[in-house]
């Protein structure tokens, strides 16, 4: 073997893994409040859609319905923002402008809603983050705050 295939088996040889996978979490967090309950998880609702657009270039030429129940404050915000959610990640792509709170059962936990917004379309309306998923992780609601306003928080995963 001469020395310049020496040399170029010797560059092949793998280096020793110097390297490791750390966690790293793409998560937003959701502040909202209102005067009431009803307007911090109505607030909160919009601060996820102009997450993942700018609602100035929404239109609300569309009425969608939508409930959620838990089966606590917690579980209920979850499902309320998830099915927020469901409603833009399916067909027809529904973003909300404004989501209306019509029916909220403290004791039995659920929520009726109306979002106003329309179908989200590539070109009229910016893509901002995607929003995979809504998570329990540090949710707070504050229904007697520190600040005289009820006061939401919320982690999204981005």
């Amino acid at each position: 073997m001469d020395s310049s295939a020496s040399s170029a088996n010797e560059s092949l040889e793998i280096p020793p893994v110097k390297y490791e996978y750390l966690d790293h979490t793409a998560d937003v967090q959701l502040h909202a409040w209102g005067d009431t309950l009803d307007e911090a998880f109505e607030q909160c609702a919009i601060a996820m859609f102009n997450y993942m657009t700018d609602l100035e270039r929404v239109e609300m030429t569309q009425v969608h319905h939508i409930e959620a129940d838990g089966d606590d404050m917690e579980s209920l915000l979850f499902h309320f923002l998830d099915e927020l959610l469901f409603m833009f990640s399916a067909e027809p792509y529904i973003v909300a402008k404004k989501v209306k709170i019509t029916e909220f059962d403290r004791q039995g936990f659920k929520i009726k809603a109306t979002a106003y917004g329309e179908e989200f379309v590539i070109g009229k309306h910016t893509q901002g983050s995607e929003v995979k998923a809504i998570t329990y992780s540090a949710m707070q609601i504050y229904e007697r705050p520190r600040v005289d306003r009820p006061e939401i928080f919320v982690i999204i995963d981005i």
